[in-house]
Formats: C-alpha cells, structure tokens, sequence
C-alpha cells in the first residue's frame, strides 16, 4: 500500500540534541533521488560528508559520531547538517556537548 511509502521528503530534527558522542538523523524520502547530507561547523565549512549516494525511497536514519572527513573527533558546539535530495533542501541545527 502506499502507506508503507513517505509522501514527501521530510529532514528531522536530529536526536538527541545536544549529543555526545553520536547522535541519530532521520529523514523520508518519497521517491528514489541522489541524496547528499552534510554537517557544516557554524562558519560554513564542511566538517563531515554524512551520505552521498543515490537511495531508494523510505524511512531513513543514519548516526553521526562526532568526527571530521579526516576522522578525527571534532570539537563542542554548534553545528548544521544540510539535506539535498532531488529538488528539496532543508538544513537543521545541533549542538554537540564535550
């Protein structure tokens, strides 16, 4: 049935938040796209490349634990991570305690 299928893409809201050392990000997608989810400190750099890869559609989750692209942990504070999938964009904010 097409219950069993998201209607749209949707980014949640990561948890936990604050987090330390992983935290959960959720996110729907209604058909299958090219999906990039990055995490960026506050300035605008990227930190982490999160996922890159085409997905089928569902209900998506994946963990971030804290490191950067050189895997080494990154420091306490403020960070986004940004959805792009297919034409739907959407960023959100957290916040890792040390």
């Amino acid at each position: 049935s097409s219950s069993d299928m998201p209607e749209q893409f949707v980014l949640y809201p990561n948890y936990p938040n604050p987090f330390n050392p992983v935290t959960t990000i959720r996110y729907d997608l209604s058909k299958e796209s090219f999906v990039d989810i990055k995490i960026y400190d506050i300035l605008g750099n990227v930190v982490y490349n999160l996922v890159n890869a085409n997905e089928s559609p569902g209900y998506k989750s994946i963990q971030w634990d804290a490191i950067n692209n050189q895997a080494e942990p990154v420091s306490a504070g403020v960070y986004l991570y940004k959805i792009q999938a297919a034409d739907f964009v959407d960023t959100k904010k957290m916040i890792l305690l040390k």
